[in-house]
């Protein structure tokens, strides 16, 4: 009788060990800002596929890009265009929504809109008080991402905060800058003090600060679709050829559909279809 029970036991715990290793695993790690929208379309996608897990990890666009490259991840998200050094021809590259970049102030700030040249004149040094751009006579406090983020390569090169330096371009923001790690982090920093500007995604946003127009034009995934709102970028997925399973590239697939598109949609972003 023993015998029959432990070799039912032992069956039952066969039955369960392949039951887990029949379930694969998809990995997806960079950019913080395309991981919000990535990990609702991961949670959806599971919920209707049982085998299949997918593990997404923010570590940054410049993370995201050496790991789609190297094969630590099956995928890496960048948010932002890659640099001529990171292509290359076996890099396969997925853009999977667009997203608008969000000038942020305090709500306590009187202003609504600033240029294009207002902001860069700000994140360079040159404006060092709200007076000088229409606002009261209060000190600026400027707060930017960190040098591996792909919101803040895509925002030096749309607001021209880039120099050359023995050849070599670098960023022109001020060393006197606040720096914050993803978009939760900045939030935060401009949510609470009355005097800081700063930016993140346009799906970020939320009443706990105020996104100023930026030309005349409000940052809305209306006027990004349009390209009225020029600060903007895409949210790129990225492979290497014949890397991933054929369980990553359905999940790909699904993101692009019409349903995974929707998603992107529902989040704040633009859809590409």
């Amino acid at each position: 009788m023993k015998s029959k029970v432990f070799t039912a036991l032992c069956m039952a715990g066969a039955l369960v060990a392949h039951t887990a290793t029949a379930q694969e695993t998809i990995t997806v790690s960079g950019s913080t800002s395309v991981t919000e929208v990535m990990e609702v379309l991961a949670e959806t996608y599971q919920s209707q596929n049982d085998k299949t897990f997918i593990e997404v990890q923010g570590t940054g666009s410049s993370a995201g890009v050496k790991a789609a490259k190297n094969g630590t991840s099956m995928f890496g998200m960048a948010s932002r265009e890659l640099k001529d050094s990171e292509k290359e021809p076996a890099l396969k590259e997925t853009v999977i929504a667009r997203d608008g970049i969000a000038v942020v102030v305090n709500n306590a700030n009187t202003l609504d809109d600033l240029t294009i040249e207002d902001i860069a004149k700000i994140y360079r040094g040159e404006v060092q008080n709200w007076s000088q751009v229409g606002g009261e006579n209060k000190p600026i406090v400027v707060v930017t991402r960190d040098t591996a983020s792909g919101t803040r390569g895509a925002f030096e090169d749309i607001m021209g905060l880039k120099r050359k330096v023995n050849g070599m371009k670098v960023s022109a923001i001020s060393q006197r800058a606040q720096v914050g790690n993803g978009n939760g982090v900045i939030k935060t920093i401009v949510a609470n003090n009355p005097f800081a500007i700063g930016y993140i995604s346009l799906g970020s946003i939320d009443e706990s600060l105020k996104a100023v127009k930026v030309n005349g034009v409000a940052p809305t995934s209306e006027a990004v679709a349009a390209g009225d709102y020029k600060v903007a970028r895409p949210f790129l997925v990225l492979s290497k050829d014949g890397k991933p399973s054929p369980a990553a590239d359905e999940f790909l697939k699904w993101v692009v559909s019409s349903e995974g598109q929707k998603i992107v949609s529902n989040q704040g972003y633009v859809p590409v279809k």
